[in-house]
């Protein structure tokens, strides 16, 4: 139960005012032949002069941060955990075809049972970040990896960390043994911060990673974990949490607070397209990213505000973001992607219904997962409750998008289950990470509540864009945030110029969040960074008439067709995302063929629900992967999906590959950001995909 009130969303809606654009107006920095003048964000200082880099007075690094917070909201509540009471195991039995031949196979899934949450208040957190800050340097740990999920203790030992000016390295918890040795070794950290779960994973890497002299794990491990690394590791001293925090009450020492300038943290890109890069980020670019994220948000998040944190600490997005919500006073409340709806978990309510959050950061793979739950549960009521719903969907649209007031008496009586399923509380859910659909968004902010857009990448910060609750757009990404400034130059070997109606180019990012290298990487440092201080994101963008930024392409993942036509990866994705039988997707295309072919990874529900549609009931999804007739179905669908989505004739796909194995981190299939491993995915499926090629032809 959350531990105080929060003002309504529908009060919070009518007392956002949405302010007129332009949103953006040019920062004042010369611009080159080849380039689109840079703009920044209208509530930014004026043109020529500095950008805004601190959140308040006294903040300049991430411990001016937490020392603030603290005097601020003292006895409030900040952080919330809940504890594992018992993992229920469940076995089913599946139909699968294996070398042709069909075969039933157990498969077994396991659900968690949790306790209610347990907070723990400003104060608290200060005098913890204290405590085991001494520790830490008790230990004489120059640095530390936090290679652990989300959790409040690893935002608590990033913030010890800093009380003693240790930097910290991040890694995924999904990272894989190859990239965590890579981090490892290349920080020489002497100091592992990980989850008693992981400790196996541990064992190969730290043979690789000589320098590491103690592993600080949370939770109850197993005695065969333990024992596995001290059999192979004896130097390296094993330590609970708990027994860090008694080395700290025993050692005390006062804070040996950073300084703006100061290495705050090491953080990894997810490696998806090739090794993890280090990107170097000192206190002032990680406090110039909480100022950006806080002027951008305009006074909308308080401390009245409840933050379901939920997404990998180890991503940029997350971090920042959680440091934002502690400056505005609000109440973070820890779960996992494996707990946060009621059907995964067992005698308990899942973290988003037991935390009731109003605000709520996601990537696109989250937001299509509650459309199209939503959609499926309001069609298996019958054709005439999805007229109704429809009806006051398309209403509710039209209010929003010509201001009419009285869309609230269409929530109370359509939507409120809707917003109930989400705890009821929601006011602003933000999509970062990827590119999302325009439907999705227009769905969800119509349904749900208003879904506002970040873009940022871990070499900015996080910080490009934010938008504004009084700025809500369907379609852009929002303005360039208080803390950066935001160019375009020319990509002419793709048509991308300045000269272009409207002016189009690679988005370029300056200002103090933006870091300034790769960590013992000079090669990429070079590729990525221009001499005057500019980020090359590799995003293709353009200006809208209101001064928002619009993405269109990625450098990267443009791909050229045999008849020379460039199709755009991420972008033709999205729209076949929104088809309610995809679970996941990866479309690819080359230079030897036309159009493209899609490889899906089916969402299962409504997969057999077509399935039934078309007189297949019998068949389970192992089956139905290798039906012919029923694939050319599936397929009809995405191109029904793709053509309602705008698309053009060479985006729409000639092919599909179904696949049945689930795209996770842990396979390699996808990063821990959710971000496809595209060659990972084709090889698995090269066969299939060739073949649907040759159907086409």
């Amino acid at each position: 139960m959350a531990p105080h009130t929060v003002v309504p969303a529908d009060e919070f809606h009518k007392a956002i005012l949405r302010k007129s654009p332009p949103y953006s107006k040019e920062s004042g920095i010369p611009a080159a032949r080849n380039e689109v003048p840079a703009r920044r964000n209208i509530n930014s200082t004026p043109p020529g002069s500095s950008l805004r880099v601190f959140p308040a007075d006294g903040i300049e690094t991430t411990y001016d941060l937490i020392q603030w917070v603290a005097k601020k909201y003292g006895d409030k509540p900040a952080l919330g955990s809940r504890k594992i009471i018992k993992i229920h195991e469940e076995t089913k039995l599946i139909k699968k075809i294996v070398d042709g031949q069909e075969t039933t196979v157990p498969k077994k899934w396991n659900y968690f049972e949790l306790s209610p949450y347990a907070f723990v208040t400003y104060n608290e957190l200060l005098d913890e970040v204290n405590v085991l800050g001494a520790a830490l340097k008790f230990l004489k740990v120059s640095l530390l990896e936090n290679y652990a999920a989300t959790s409040a203790k690893w935002m608590t030992m990033a913030l010890a960390a800093s009380s003693q000016s240790i930097p910290i390295a991040t890694a995924y918890d999904t990272l894989g043994e190859e990239g965590l040795t890579h981090s490892l070794v290349e920080t020489e950290a002497n100091a592992v911060f990980t989850d008693a779960s992981l400790l196996p994973t541990l064992v190969r890497p730290l043979a690789k990673a000589t320098k590491v002299q103690f592993v600080i794990y949370k939770d109850e491990p197993k005695e065969s974990h333990i024992a596995a690394i001290n059999e192979a590791h004896p130097s390296i001293k094993l330590i609970s949490i708990e027994e860090l925090y008694e080395f700290g009450k025993a050692n005390p020492a006062p804070p040996n607070p950073p300084k703006r300038e100061d290495l705050c943290c090491i953080m990894y890109t997810s490696g998806s397209t090739g090794t993890p890069k280090g990107v170097v980020l000192l206190h002032k670019n990680v406090i110039a990213a909480v100022s950006g994220a806080d002027g951008a948000i305009d006074g909308a998040v308080n401390e009245q505000d409840y933050l379901l944190a939920y997404l990998p600490l180890a991503h940029i997005l997350e971090f920042v973001f959680e440091l934002a919500c502690l400056f505005w006073g609000g109440t973070l409340g820890y779960g996992t992607i494996k707990t946060i709806s009621d059907s995964s978990v067992r005698n308990c309510k899942g973290d988003i219904a037991e935390f009731r959050p109003t605000i709520m950061v996601g990537v696109p793979a989250v937001w299509e997962t509650v459309r199209k739950g939503i959609l499926s549960k309001v069609h298996a009521q019958g054709s005439a409750v999805s007229k109704v719903f429809w009806a006051a969907y398309h209403a509710k649209s039209f209010m929003q998008s010509w201001r009419i007031p009285g869309s609230g008496v269409l929530d109370s009586a359509i939507f409120k289950k809707v917003k109930e399923a989400t705890g009821g509380r929601l006011r602003i859910v933000l999509n970062g990470g990827a590119a999302i659909s325009k439907d999705t968004q227009q769905f969800i902010s119509t349904v749900i509540c208003p879904m506002i857009i970040g873009y940022g990448l871990t070499e900015t910060a996080a910080m490009c864009t934010v938008m504004s609750p009084q700025q809500h757009t369907i379609g852009t990404v929002g303005a360039p945030t208080t803390c950066v400034d935001i160019k375009l130059v020319d990509v002419p070997e793709n048509g991308y110029l300045s000269t272009n109606h409207p002016p189009q180019g690679e988005v370029l990012i300056k200002g103090e969040a933006v870091s300034n290298e790769y960590y013992l990487n000079e090669k990429e440092t070079k590729a990525a960074f221009t001499e005057d201080g500019w980020f090359r994101t590799g995003d293709i963008g353009e200006w809208a008439p209101n001064g928002h930024l619009k993405l269109i392409d990625r450098k990267k993942n443009l791909v050229k067709t045999l008849n020379g036509e460039y199709i755009a990866l991420e972008k033709v994705e999205s729209i076949y995302r929104t088809c309610s039988i995809v679970g996941n997707i990866c479309v690819y295309a080359d230079a030897d063929h036309v159009k493209p072919v899609a490889i899906i990874v089916p969402a299962e529900p409504a997969f057999l629900k077509l399935a039934k549609e078309k007189g297949l009931a019998d068949k389970q999804l192992g089956e139905l992967i290798h039906n012919a007739a029923f694939c050319k179905v599936v397929l009809d669908q995405l191109l029904d999906a793709g053509r309602k989505g705008g698309l053009a004739g060479i985006e729409l796909i000639c092919g599909v590959v179904i696949d049945d194995e689930e795209w996770t981190p842990q396979n390699g299939l996808v990063t821990a950001a959710q971000k496809l491993q595209r060659k990972k995915i084709f090889d698995a499926n090269k066969k299939a995909v060739m073949q649907a090629f040759k159907n086409n032809s």
